[in-house]
């Protein structure tokens, strides 16, 4: 035979009912759809990027992922957004060597990324593209650079930001090539893409995504890409080394962080979510398309690299004198 509880124990234990619902609620991870806040404008890279894998990792996720834009101060507006909001897993930075790495040696920020943020997985490689309007001459490197040499100061390239690759790739041909140019900042890469169609650039390192439509549609010419390496993703276009400048080497990645404190078990589920969304076929072929490479990473392997882009660029950015006040 089973007693009654006395009514304290009874009212003690219905309280205690609807304490334990939330607390369990809230360890279920996501219970809401998930944001990725970019840094620049859509139809750029980065957003090109973000909406290629965003869908699938929701899928996976069970929870939708929204992507939101927040251009301006080089990705720096972004990354403050996500550095500041709950550290729960749900408000996620894609960040770029440009923001992570480059931003913090140039520019006062109110946010240091490797103190407010924490690492989630590398999401995409990609290489930027030396294009110029199919109205200039220039059909390689030499020809370019001969034509700066000739009118110092006059010819005029387009990036998505300082500090971002296309804009270190700029100043890296300045350098050694020996050349004197105007670099042109603008809020994102499908505004450089713009311009350089209406021929009010004479070129720029463009990533690949916002130009490789251009570039398969005869709109716009590439030259070389920037890397040690040519893409196997455009075989037939050379490195600029392979055109006459010698050591000339500019990678980049995106990738996703998370605010500082961001639960482990959280981190892991975002980094396996991007991984099985990478390796999706139609996702890879997407991204492909756009000149992007999928290249998941464990949260230990991409704070790996991140350090490894720091030690590479500091002594680059000191030696060129680069600050932004």
């Amino acid at each position: 035979m089973t007693l009654p509880l006395p009514r304290r124990g009874l009212l003690a234990a219905a309280a205690g009912l609807p304490l334990a619902r939330p607390a369990l609620a809230q360890d279920v991870f996501p219970n809401r759809p998930v944001r990725i806040v970019v840094g620049f404008t859509p139809g750029g890279a980065t957003d090109i990027a973000v909406r290629a894998f965003g869908p699938r990792m929701g899928e996976i996720l069970g929870q939708p992922v929204v992507v939101e834009n927040r251009p301006g101060a080089g990705g720096n507006i972004a990354m403050e957004a996500v550095a500041r909001s709950a550290p729960d897993g749900h408000t996620l930075l894609l960040g770029t060597i440009g923001t992570l790495v480059i931003n913090p040696m140039v520019m006062r920020m109110p946010v240091d990324p490797q103190r407010d943020l924490v690492p989630v997985s590398i999401a995409v490689d990609l290489f930027n593209i030396l294009v110029v309007p199919m109205d200039r001459p220039w059909r390689g490197v030499a020809e370019l650079v001969a034509a700066a040499k000739a009118a110092p100061g006059r010819l005029s390239w387009g990036h998505s930001g300082i500090g971002a690759s296309p804009h270190l790739s700029g100043l890296m041909l300045d350098r050694l090539a020996g050349i004197e140019t105007i670099g042109v900042s603008y809020r994102g890469g499908a505004q450089v893409a713009g311009d350089l169609l209406a021929g009010r650039l004479d070129y720029s390192f463009a990533t690949a995504p916002s130009v490789m439509q251009f570039v398969e549609t005869g709109r716009l010419r590439a030259l070389a890409v920037p890397t040690a390496q040519r893409s196997r993703l455009l075989p037939g276009v050379p490195t600029v080394a392979e055109g006459g400048v010698p050591g000339f080497d500019v990678a980049s990645w995106y990738a996703i962080t998370a605010p500082r404190g961001t639960p482990d078990p959280v981190v892991a589920r975002l980094a396996e979510a991007m991984r099985e969304a990478l390796a999706d076929a139609e996702v890879t072929a997407n991204l492909n398309r756009n000149g992007l490479e999928p290249m998941a990473t464990t949260p230990a392997q991409f704070a790996a690299a991140w350090a490894a882009e720091r030690a590479k660029w500091e002594p680059v950015v000191r030696a060129g004198g680069l600050r932004v006040e």
